[in-house]
């Protein structure tokens, strides 16, 4: 590279001013370089700045004092530019929202052409849509192949997809590569020279691809995390540099028995494997990795013992080995030399058995410890431990009484699920920031909270009595809490939703659902300014939806299903809301037109109460069913656990479709739904239904709606499930109705459907009993036939005709289920590393 003249001066000035500065007469002041302005300048024309984050590059200041560049001291050249995207999770959100980061293109060739002196390149969690690396005049070549940069972040642009990183090659001074998140499906050959190369989230497919040609002896740190490699670890892996220390391969789908050639990485820190299908025996020369700090081995199938041979791993600070198939004792002996040991996972189901010396102290202080366990006792050792921040035990059998409570209320994050615990909650007073007890058998009344309690899940527990205990005893409170989340569904309890909402303003998702609660919902839940999801479903609950829950301006999902509620539908719910379930009430009157107003929603389900008039023909305007876009429809609650984890709960709903009622969790967000069966609505289908094409489920049946079926129905392609049996429709089935590919359940029974039935496998798919009841209505599935020539209008179909009010007793259990299958819901936790 060659040096100019005035690089020359700039220089010379400063050694000259080196020598005076004793003296006190250097005052020398040097701007950026004209060069590199112009090329900041170019980079910033290029790209969509939508919240200014650029202003300050004006021509006005010296580029060296731009946002998020930084200079050399000595020539004033560039060489960091860091504009990384800050965002912040809201605590119940869709999507992490980047409407504020840059977005477009990054003409990354010219930009280091023109800013040669960069070594440092950080675009992390912006909006970037793609990467030009092509375009570079020829006079420009050697430069760029000369590119000064070592470090490259491009991480977290979750919309750029990149085809090709051949790139790279015009990096040779590149060290450090980050493009997790990426899209790099396309992309087969993507080793380089590099010191660290974490590629984690890019849908790669392949762990060997032109891998002969790669060059590892400068890898130190490799992760290719949350890829896509259903395959066996391969031996290149185990080629790398013998100074490579940290390999990260969660989140895979890797197979097979760990090879002993792990061995030959020597000098390795850092062997992360969770979360794949990984088997046998973990074996016991791991213990000979003498340098090993991080080991995670959970959430494989791997059976056995855990090695003894660990406990001479003296560098171990986490050990991760639960959530396999393991067996057999675990004692002192796996521990004996673990003295740095802060993180410790060794839950397996069935529980391991512990047989520690009753005396014995461990050399550790453990910060988070998850464990299940055989015996009626809790591990005496446990009871050493002062530093135990988050505190997991799983399916075991235990007494928990004021010892163990005084112990944990020290611990920050609580888990306590599948257990048999004794106790009775009445008595205990919770005061970690997050306790998640689900599924113990609890029993007794609610316990009381401290206000350092921010996220409480108790639920599917045999707890009893009132919500007041919990709500209205403000002792501990000190007239102030945090509580954001609150679950105490699937228990015992009784009386009403008390008055005391006044105190909770900071929650955010409340579930009261199938407990045995009555009464009315008091206007003071208005106050609940920060509720995005209220779920009371499955009470005794009775009256009109308060008007005053408008207040309520955050809701984005109101589930008030089976319970005594009556009055009209609410007119209030905010245009954002997502989920609207009032299935099973006394609700009546009309489907108000404000609906159409909430262009977010995807579930709208007012099933089986007594409201009548018709159909609203503005639901067309509801643009989220419109567009196929489920999988923007998450309905996730980020809860924040350290500076780098969040607990993330889908939320969920019970939804009827596809003949059978569905719990719909980590799935909700595939599904969209209208749902307005069972009432007494008339008149016609509105035509404008069927621009809905985002629609997965819709369910018009048991109610006296007339007119014909247009054939635009064939326009809902993402259509899985029709139910419009037991009406008054008649006319032909359209032809378009068999270019519904995905439908997986259809019923148009009990109406006065003519005609044949349109040809193609798809309707021919369907059982007879997805047409039964339409006297008129020929050929297959039916037995009747169709005639040439048109049949008297009385003409009746053989063995098609059933007495309905009978039928329904069984209709669904003989349904034919077509050419799809149904979601099976769940709701499953689980700990998400936010690495921006």
């Amino acid at each position: 590279m060659n040096t100019s003249p005035s690089e020359y001066a700039i220089i010379f000035a400063w050694l000259l001013c080196a020598i005076m500065f004793n003296t006190g007469m250097c005052s020398l002041n040097i701007r950026c370089s004209q060069k590199d302005k112009h090329a900041l300048l170019n980079f910033k024309q290029g790209v969509i700045d939508p919240s200014s984050v650029l202003s300050s590059w004006s021509t006005q200041q010296d580029c060296c004092e731009w946002r998020g560049v930084k200079c050399d001291n000595i020539t004033s050249r560039v060489t960091h530019l860091s504009l990384s995207c800050s965002t912040t999770l809201p605590t119940y959100t869709d999507k992490e929202d980047k409407s504020h980061c840059l977005t477009g293109s990054i003409h990354l060739s010219l930009l280091l052409v023109e800013l040669e002196f960069l070594n440092y390149l950080n675009l992390r969690n912006n909006d970037f849509l793609a990467i030009q690396f092509d375009s570079v005049h020829s006079q420009y070549c050697h430069c760029a192949n000369s590119s000064a940069l070592h470090y490259l972040d491009l991480s977290y642009n979750d919309n750029l997809s990149i085809n090709s990183l051949q790139w790279i090659s015009s990096m040779p001074s590149l060290e450090y590569l980050y493009l997790t998140g990426i899209d790099l499906h396309k992309e087969t050959n993507w080793l380089q020279f590099l010191s660290e190369l974490d590629m984690g989230g890019c849908q790669l497919k392949d762990l060997s691809p032109s891998i002969q040609y790669a060059n590892f002896t400068s890898l130190k740190s490799l992760s290719l995390s949350a890829n896509e490699f259903p395959s066996d670890l391969p031996k290149w892996l185990f080629n790398l540099s013998s100074g490579i220390s940290s390999i990260e391969l969660y989140s895979n789908s890797l197979k097979g028995k760990l090879p002993k050639a792990l061995l030959n990485l020597k000098h390795l820190e850092v062997l992360n494997l969770e979360d794949n299908k990984l088997s046998g025996p973990i074996p016991y020369w791991l213990g000979k990795l003498e340098h090993l700090r991080y080991l995670a081995l959970n959430l494989n199938k791997f059976s056995g013992s855990i090695p003894t041979s660990f406990g001479n791993l003296s560098s171990l600070t986490s050990l991760l080995v639960g959530h396999n198939q393991l067996s057999g004792v675990v004692s002192e002996r796996n521990f004996a030399k673990l003295s740095k040991l802060r993180e410790l996972d060794i839950y397996s189901s069935p529980p391991l058995i512990f047989d520690f010396d009753s005396y014995w102290v461990p050399p550790f202080q453990l910060q988070r410890l998850a464990l299940a366990f055989a015996g009626p006792n809790l591990p005496v050792w446990l009871y050493t431990q002062r530093s135990i921040e988050w505190l997991d035990i799983y399916e075991s059998s235990f007494e928990a009484q004021g010892k163990f409570w005084s112990f944990v209320s020290r611990v920050a994050q609580l888990y306590l699920k599948d257990n048999l615990i004794d106790v009775n909650m009445s008595k205990v007073l919770l005061n970690s920031t997050f306790i998640y007890m689900s599924s113990n058998d609890l029993k007794g009344g609610l316990p009381q909270l401290s206000s350092n309690v921010a996220f409480l899940d108790i639920s599917n527990n045999s707890l009893s009595g009132t919500i007041s205990p919990l709500l209205c005893d403000h002792k501990m409170l000190n007239g102030k809490n945090n509580l954001e989340y609150l679950d105490i569904s699937l228990n015992h309890l009784s009386g009403g939703l008390t008055n005391c909402w006044k105190n909770w303003k900071s929650l955010v998702h409340v579930n009261f659902g199938s407990n045995n609660l009555t009464g009315k919902i008091p206007t003071s839940m208005s106050l609940l300014s920060n509720l995005t999801s209220l779920h009371l479903h499955e009470n005794k609950l009775y009256g009109d939806i308060p008007l005053a829950l408008q207040n309520c301006h955050s809701l984005l999902i109101f589930n008030v299903r089976e319970n005594n509620f009556s009055g009209n539908i609410p007119n209030w719910i905010p245009h954002g809301a997502k989920a609207l379930q009032l299935r099973s009430n006394h609700f009546s009157g009309v489907i108000p037109t404000q609906i159409c107003l909430m262009s977010s929603l995807i579930i709208l389900d007012v099933a089986d109460n007594t409201i009548s008039g018709h159909i609203p023909s503005c639901l067309h305007n509801i643009t989220a069913l419109v567009f196929n876009n489920a999988s923007y429809n998450k309905l996730t609650f980020f809860f924040p656990i350290d500076g780098f984890s969040y607990y993330i709960f889908e939320d969920s709903l019970e939804l009827v479709t596809k003949g059978q009622t569905i719990d719909y969790g980590m799935n909700l967000h595939f599904v969209s739904l209208i749902d307005m069966s069972s009432n007494n609505l008339s008149g016609i289908i509105p035509p404008q239904m069927f621009s809905l094409i985002g629609l997965y489920s819709l369910n018009f049946s048991h109610n006296k709606l007339t007119g014909q079926i247009p054939n635009e129905i064939g326009n809902m392609k993402n259509l899985e499930s029709l139910d419009f049996s037991t009406n008054q429709l008649r006319g032909e089935i359209p032809q378009g109705l068999s270019n519904l590919s995905f439908l997986a359940s259809l019923n148009l029974s009990f109406n006065n459907f003519t005609g044949k039935i349109p040809s193609g496998t798809q309707l021919q798919g369907f059982g007879a009993l997805s047409y039964i009841g339409n006297r008129n209505l020929c050929g297959p599935p039916l037995t009747k036939f169709c005639l040439q020539v048109s049949e008297p209008k009385d003409t009746k179909a053989i063995d098609e005709d059933g007495d309905e009010s009978a039928f329904w007793s069984w209709f669904y259990i003989g349904i034919g289920s077509g050419f799809g299958t149904g979601f099976l819901g769940v709701s499953y936790k689980f700990l998400y590393d936010l690495r921006g």
